[in-house]
């Protein structure tokens, strides 16, 4: 199969039509917020998640990718950029008040770099690549030069996730088994509380973004459209067998990544527990109790709690 490292201009072009984001008040105060925060250093703000998809900025809490020259020049100290390299991403709270209420947010700080590398095809595990693919709003690049190296980043992502799950296709698939399949693997490689339809609902949401992006790339893999939106699968039977070990390889190492973050959000994640408690209950609608010991000692008493909702199928 074809390997491309360099996305093809016609898959950036795609991504980058999809990417313009109209203004909306609650994320123009989020943004001025960011630049205060963080100073010279922003280089763009990435909107997605599931409140763009809703169309409400209110309605949850924003899910943002806050791009940045380096760590350092962010505000971080030694010790989190340090963490930020090794276990990316550091994620932080934010809200601002508006007339129409409070917005709330939960950003990732990456550097360009590090995150144009995370959706690279050197990247094995699929936290970045698989979120990176999916449609994102672009919102106050520094520059057209930073605005296209975002753009080439989202068609790496595309690239990467395609390259990924095509091995695991069949011999005739379509650009829905593609996302379909895809996104639960993905969802699989980590600690998620979605139900099995989320797959299916992203794909829906975004079948126009995802129908414009994915021949682009099914083209450069080396697949050959065949009749009625089909495509033909180059895959060889000796790629389909590493493909199905990598997955199983990435899923396992997912789950550790995963409460490893989880640790880490700890420390660098204001309200973390009380987010944790509201994403569990928000996507499986039982009740998660944060008591007074677990907020004083959360490294201690978690397992209890995490084993407790892993018994009730909270989580896989």
């Amino acid at each position: 199969m074809a390997a491309p490292t360099i996305p093809p201009p016609h898959l950036v072009e795609a991504c980058a039509r999809f990417s313009t984001h109209p203004p909306v008040p609650a994320l123009e105060a989020l943004c001025q917020q960011l630049g205060a925060r963080h100073g010279k250093a922003l280089r763009a703000v990435l909107y997605y998640g599931s409140c763009l998809r809703g169309g409400d900025p209110f309605d949850g809490l924003v899910d943002l990718y806050v791009v940045v020259d380096g760590y350092r020049q962010a505000g971080a100290g030694r010790g989190a950029a340090l963490l930020n390299r090794l276990l990316p991403p550091n994620v932080f709270y934010m809200e601002t008040s508006l007339p129409e209420g409070v917005v709330r947010c939960k950003y990732a700080l990456m550097a360009l770099d590090h995150l144009a590398a995370c959706v690279g095809p050197r990247c094995f595990h699929s936290y970045f690549w698989a979120r990176l693919a999916q449609p994102m709003g672009l919102l106050h690049p520094r520059d057209p030069a930073t605005a296209q190296a975002i753009h080439a980043l989202q068609a790496g992502a595309v690239l990467t996730f395609t390259r990924r799950v095509l091995p695991l296709l069949p011999e005739v698939f379509t650009t829905a088994d593609l996302w379909r399949q895809g996104l639960r693997l993905t969802y699989g490689a980590e600690l998620r509380v979605e139900g099995g339809g989320r797959a299916d609902e992203i794909f829906r949401r975004h079948e126009a973004y995802c129908q414009a992006v994915t021949p682009h790339a099914l083209r450069a893999l080396g697949a050959e459209p065949v009749e009625r939106g089909h495509w033909r699968n180059p895959a060889s039977g000796g790629t389909r067998r590493r493909a199905r070990m990598g997955w199983g390889v990435r899923t396992a190492q997912g789950k550790l990544l995963s409460v490893l973050r989880l640790l880490k959000a700890f420390f660098t994640f204001e309200g973390g527990l009380d987010y944790l408690a509201w994403k569990l209950e928000r996507h499986s609608g039982v009740p998660v109790e944060i008591t007074p010991r677990l907020r004083r000692w959360p490294l201690i008493f978690i397992w209890g709690l995490m084993w407790r909702l892993y018994r009730q199928g909270v989580f896989r």
